[in-house]
């Protein structure tokens, strides 16, 4: 009797074999909404590897990404300190997630990462920035006894049911109430924030100090001034910074480009990961701490299974070693100042672009209403079928003709946001002016490829009423 062998895993072999139904896998076992979407405005690319800034499809067209996976890929894609931080950790084989000890590697990534914010003094690692946001909740109310957290309208603080209770954006909210009784503020309404701190039942504001969503930044002072009336309120200061911290704003994180703020919690996720192993942070003061773990039957109070993983803190080691060595919060601040500056130099030139905002290589490009009669009437024909479909226009032809990678920055709003690897430079900045105004041109022309999109999007968007 012979007996075979086992089949080995072969993930190379399982690629090549299935690799080409990846749309149709969707469609029948994912989110079934996602491949028919990317079919609709022609986002259904077969990418077939990617390095820094770059992604390559099957016949080896260069991409431009000025989208970063949503900001995760900070360092670029398979950055080799990174990747190789990896190899080591894997094949040190450590006795990872025992659960009844204490490994270096979390320890050591605390260290590294409170030296950037020196007045808090400790760190609870989870494995994403919506966990991130879960903890410092749960953190602010049990620390202050007091049940009610306050946020910011338009704000996106992630899409498990705590952090979606501080979300700003009722199309997230709709139809998975009821949530937990926070309350919106207006972002830079100081007044708005000390009538609710007046009722006395106030844990936290919790704020982005860029909005994500529209890339909404506050009027200066308001971070400080929120900062003064919380303490006297015995009320904690949350910065959300999950999507502009570890250098994306040109500061190591935003919230540091206001002198004298110095936030109670502190929320980190995305970048921190080098794009592969996911982890989220929660920094925060050493009282808030030991009042949450304030016994030794409390230990366990709050945790995470997959919390401070080998392979995780591993990459959040390295990438904090590569934006020192490669100053990389130097280049995102001098890039995106460029970037922002000649774009905002065709302000004056299109009629349909009315503003540029954000700091670093965190920018928002809006459109707006035109003057002239012709491009008018087109702009109210895409405002009544559904409000964001010409950003959407601008968005198509960016990756269909000139292959760059971009987003509309939230439903129904006419923004697109930019947020490429942090590892851009001149040239990057070139490639993506050279293809906007050739967008812009296009537009204007009040002929072309474009409007004629815009009318199937419109179709598209009565639709799905």
């Amino acid at each position: 009797m012979t007996t075979s062998k086992p089949q080995e895993f072969d993930l190379a072999g399982l690629l090549a074999e299935r690799g080409a139904e990846r749309y149709e896998l969707h469609a029948k076992h994912l989110n079934h909404q996602l491949p028919r979407m990317l079919h609709t405005i022609g986002f259904d690319k077969v990418y077939e590897r990617a390095e820094g800034a770059y992604f390559w499809d099957a016949d080896g067209n260069e991409y431009l990404d000025m989208l970063a996976g949503f900001g995760v890929m900070g360092l670029g894609r398979h950055h080799p300190v990174v990747r190789k931080a990896l190899h080591d950790v894997l094949d040190a084989q450590l006795a990872d997630l025992t659960r009844f000890d204490c490994q270096p590697l979390p320890g050591l990534l605390a260290e590294k990462l409170l030296t950037h914010s020196p007045h808090l003094d400790r760190v609870f690692f989870g494995n994403s920035g919506t966990e991130a946001v879960e903890t410092a909740l749960k953190f602010a109310r049990y620390a202050t006894g007091k049940p009610r957290v306050l946020y910011c309208t338009h704000a996106f603080h992630g899409l498990t049911t705590g952090s979606l209770s501080v979300n700003g954006e009722d199309g997230f909210r709709d139809g998975f109430a009821p949530l937990l009784p926070d309350t919106a503020v207006s972002l830079g309404d100081l007044d708005a924030l000390a009538r609710e701190l007046k009722k006395g039942d106030v844990a936290a504001l919790i704020v982005e100090p860029i909005q994500g969503k529209g890339v909404h930044e506050p009027p200066p002072g308001y971070l400080r001034g929120a900062q003064e009336l919380l303490r006297k309120h015995k009320a904690l200061l949350i910065a959300d910074e999950v999507q502009t911290g570890l250098g994306r704003t040109g500061d190591f994180y935003a919230y540091q480009h206001e002198e004298g703020v110095e936030p109670d919690l502190v929320c980190v996720a995305k970048a921190l990961s080098g794009g592969y192993v996911p982890v989220g942070a929660t920094l925060g003061k050493d009282w808030i701490f030991k009042k949450v773990y304030s016994t030794m039957d409390r230990v366990l109070v709050h945790s995470a299974s997959f919390g401070a993983n080998a392979q995780a803190m591993a990459a959040g080691l390295a990438v904090l070693s590569v934006m020192e060595n490669e100053q990389i919060v130097a280049n995102a601040r001098a890039t995106g100042e460029q970037l922002k500056s000649r774009l905002a130099a065709l302000v004056d030139k299109y009629e349909l672009l009315s503003d540029v905002r954000g700091r670093g290589l965190m920018i928002g490009i809006e459109f707006g209403r035109p003057k002239s009669l012709k491009l008018r009437s087109r702009w109210t024909m895409l405002q009544a079928a559904r409000k964001g479909l010409f950003a959407q226009m601008v968005v198509v032809p960016l990756l269909q003709r000139h292959r760059i990678l971009t987003q509309v920055s939230g439903d129904h709003l006419e923004v697109i946001k930019l947020i490429p690897p942090l590892v851009v430079g001149e040239r990057d900045v070139d490639r993506f002016v050279e293809a906007f105004t050739a967008v812009m041109d296009d537009a204007h022309s009040g002929g072309g490829l474009m409007w004629d999109f815009g009318k199937t999007l419109v179709k598209q968007a009565v639709a799905n009423r």
